[in-house]
């Protein structure tokens, strides 16, 4: 790593790994580097804002390219801005790949709805990329000088495609996606599986371990007693009371 992750107003994690917590709604986009390759979680809201990142993540990473991109849900604010990154291997839960072009005109509504300039919306769901690799299961990447990743199908929850990361270390860490939300409560739309949500969160805990930190897909970096507690709530939430046993 070249540049200071903090020069770019990015949070260091562990060693070559941190991530950014976008402008307008704190949507997380993380990056993993390794010596042979580097993965991007997530790309933002529009083309201008994956630009930007694949500026700043190539600054980042001492003038080499993003590699991998693994994207959490096909919610606009996370999946816009792939376009902007030219010969990456895109990676989505299994299924994503058909929800997001089916989608487009759903996804340019609600990031016009939220605010993105209608030219703009339309121009980023116009290049709307749909990922190549669809994850069931679990999938590991080798990114070059020991540094792998685990990329985990651990929904349906937040929607019916949630892909979590884990990056095994000292600490590990999760990227969880909208699995997880620490600066507001957890969104539930349309295509959220309120019914599978608690035992997402339970795969995701699995995952990551007692001792792993947690990057939601908005807000602070959390434990693992914090993800504990979400599931908890969203199993009253949803199932009138349903604990683990």
């Amino acid at each position: 790593m070249n540049a200071s992750w903090e020069e770019f107003g990015w949070e260091r994690l562990a060693d070559g790994v941190g991530r950014r917590r976008l402008p307008g709604w704190d949507a997380t986009c993380g990056l993993i580097a390794g010596t042979a390759g580097a993965l991007l979680y997530d790309t933002g809201s529009t083309l201008r804002e994956g630009a930007e990142l694949r500026l700043q993540a190539q600054a980042l990473l001492g003038g080499r390219r993003v590699t991998h991109i693994a994207l959490s849900h096909p919610h606009f604010d996370h999946v816009m801005g792939t376009a902007a990154f030219a010969g990456v291997a895109v990676f989505g839960a299994a299924g994503t790949e058909t929800v997001l072009p089916a989608e487009r005109e759903a996804l340019r509504a609600d990031a016009v709805r939220f605010g993105v300039p209608e030219a703009e919306a339309a121009e980023s769901a116009e290049l709307l990329v749909e990922p190549s690799h669809p994850v069931s299961g679990e999938r590991t990447l080798d990114l070059g000088g020991g540094r792998r990743v685990v990329l985990a199908d651990v929904g349906p929850g937040h929607t019916g495609h949630d892909l979590a990361v884990l990056v095994p270390g000292s600490p590990a860490v999760v990227f969880c996606g909208d699995l997880v939300e620490e600066s507001g409560e957890p969104q539930a739309g349309p295509d959220a599986v309120p019914s599978g949500w608690p035992a997402a969160l339970d795969r995701l805990l699995a995952l990551g371990g007692e001792d792993a930190v947690y990057v939601p897909g908005h807000g602070a970096v959390v434990d693992a007693a914090f993800v504990r507690a979400q599931r908890d709530t969203l199993a009253e939430r949803f199932s009138g009371g349903a604990q683990r046993a």
